[in-house]
């Protein structure tokens, strides 16, 4: 893919945003035994504040989106950024599982929605030529990846060499930095070529539009694939450092295990991006929800080694965000980039539901029967389901939506 200098920055800018955002939540898993242990919660409280974040963090998306749609990504970056530091801080206070769901769920929930893809690809999917489009938006999810490969290990670090008091302080002060990337991003976003400009209420117009692609069968069967996948990475994202702690391996193992899924997923997401450029993307998702199903089921029955926990993470890794480009750029080519952020964030809502749900029952099963297997297997299923439901999926514009491609 060619690029000019400005379309590099960009490029650039907002892969960082995403490394950032991304990389910093991947390792809230590591917080959960000293919390748990420092407070006396079960894992059902711990894991319900981060249930409740990525659900906050789906329903604010939409509108996080029509307001990046609407005027632009700056101040909406700007936004994330104060929350995600003043979540992080505040966390440290939390003595209680209600003041952690403030802190961890809403208000880094929020903080999420406005720094993360939905936002940073209603700017991207302006400023690159349709026929680079899918590329451009699996390197900028790969980043996240990136993020969650160098950030995983930096927070165990973090945590074992001060504390976890200490280390989500690090992390708020992290979380400025993304302050300074909403300028790059705003000046793309001013660049671009014109879009005829939305009149009248943002609600109303977000009801009209949503309304129109609820007709839509392939938007339904999208929205149910992205449930799925919600379902399945933040149950293993979250909950697999204390599944293989149970099991008796070591925290390096658990945090190899998430550095390798970043590591690979860098690679995922590229290539998927890549060949949603010349293939049929409905076809592809198929495909990694399929392979997530096999992957989870060997891991499950095989013996249990650092070897097994490493190969898990690396095909895991490879299949984790690459249904992130392929979803967005199925949602360009049924109704073009206008309403992408608002589009993309009611996507996302339901795979933040799934989210929800998947780290949610994953503690409060655990909790109950003193076992992740249920989960576990429940994740198999669902992903065979997803596999179904995205094999009817068309990518044929939709008139009445995709005014502006």
């Amino acid at each position: 893919m060619t690029a000019n200098r400005p379309l590099m920055f960009l490029l650039l800018a907002a892969g960082t945003v995403v490394t950032l955002s991304m990389g910093i939540r991947h390792g809230f898993g590591f917080f959960l035994p000293p919390m748990t242990q420092s407070f006396g919660w079960t894992r059902e409280t711990f894991a319900f504040a981060l249930g409740l974040q990525n659900l906050v963090w789906g329903l604010a998306q939409p509108f996080s989106g029509a307001l990046a749609d609407r005027h632009g990504p700056g101040r909406v970056l700007l936004a994330g950024g104060v929350l995600y530091a003043a979540g992080l801080a505040l966390m440290t206070l939390s003595s209680s599982g209600v003041l952690l769901s403030g802190s961890a769920g809403v208000l880094i929930g929020l903080a999420l929605s406005c720094t993360t893809y939905s936002v940073v690809f209603s700017v991207i999917v302006r400023a690159v030529a349709p026929e680079f489009r899918s590329r451009a938006m699996g390197l900028t999810a790969a980043a996240g990846s990136f993020g969650q490969f160098i950030m995983v290990p930096i927070e165990r670090g973090l945590i074992d060499g001060l504390g976890w008091m200490p280390a989500l302080l690090v992390l708020a002060v992290t979380a400025g930095l993304l302050l300074p990337l909403a300028a790059p991003l705003e000046k793309a976003y001013r660049r671009a070529p014109a879009l005829p400009v939305l009149q009248g209420s943002m609600l109303r117009g977000m009801r009209d539009t949503f309304a129109m692609a609820w007709q839509q069968r392939s938007f339904r069967l999208l929205m149910a694939g992205y449930f799925v996948c919600g379902f399945q990475v933040v149950f293993v994202g979250v909950h697999l450092p204390a599944y293989l702690r149970d099991h008796g391996l070591s925290g390096e193992v658990a945090s190899l295990a998430l550095a390798l899924i970043g590591l690979f997923n860098i690679g995922g997401t590229y290539v998927a991006g890549h060949l949603g450029s010349s293939r049929p993307k409905p076809m592809l998702l198929a495909g990694i929800y399929l392979l997530r199903s096999i992957v989870v089921t060997a891991f499950i029955l095989a013996p249990l080694t650092p070897w097994s926990v490493a190969l898990f993470a690396a095909a895991m890794g490879f299949l984790w965000l690459s249904t992130v480009p392929l979803t967005n750029g199925v949602l360009v080519s049924l109704f073009g980039v206008r309403h992408l952020g608002m589009l993309s964030g009611a996507v996302f809502f339901s795979h933040q539901v799934g989210s929800f749900l998947g780290v949610w029952l994953g503690g409060l099963l655990y909790d109950r029967t003193g076992s992740y297997d249920v989960v576990w297997w429940l994740t198999v299923l669902l992903g065979l389901l997803a596999a179904a439901a995205n094999l009817p999926v068309r990518e044929q514009p939709v008139p009445a939506v995709a005014t502006q491609s």
